[in-house]
């Protein structure tokens, strides 16, 4: 018997990219920080909050690439000068990213209590019922 790959199951009609779309997901390379939740606010609205305690909103870039959410943080280094006994806070970077689906746009984005909240939106598809006629050949 022959196994088929998701993307190439003959019900399956142009979503030929979706097998890539998995692979892409996959080798995204978020280690885990920041911490992250995704709630659904409604049918069609969904909100991203991510744990940013110590990053103010100018240490913080948002951006869509091809279809992807892309939350970056840089923090700047103000340790110079200063003698820490211990330093269990450090100022890292990270690059937390989220796939959208075709449709899903990104609206607000708050920042509150050291809580990064992004605002996302499904436009629901117009449904649309098609008649194709039938031709002698």
């Amino acid at each position: 018997m022959t196994k088929l790959a998701l993307g190439t199951h003959p019900f399956l009609l142009g979503f030929e990219q979706l097998e890539r779309l998995v692979e892409r997901t996959a080798k995204s390379g978020n280690d885990g920080y920041p911490p992250y939740n995704i709630e659904q606010t409604s049918e069609n609205s969904y909100r991203i909050t991510l744990a940013v305690a110590g990053f103010a909103e100018h240490d913080l870039a948002i951006t869509v690439e091809d279809n992807s959410l892309v939350i970056r943080g840089r923090q700047s280094d103000d340790s110079e000068g200063r003698i820490f006994l211990h330093r269990g806070i450090a100022a890292r970077q990270f690059q937390r990213s989220f796939v959208l689906a075709d449709g899903v746009d990104v609206g607000e984005a708050v920042m509150e209590n050291g809580l990064l909240h992004v605002d996302l939106t499904r436009a629901v598809p117009e449904r649309i019922i098609q008649t194709i006629k039938i031709k002698k050949g």
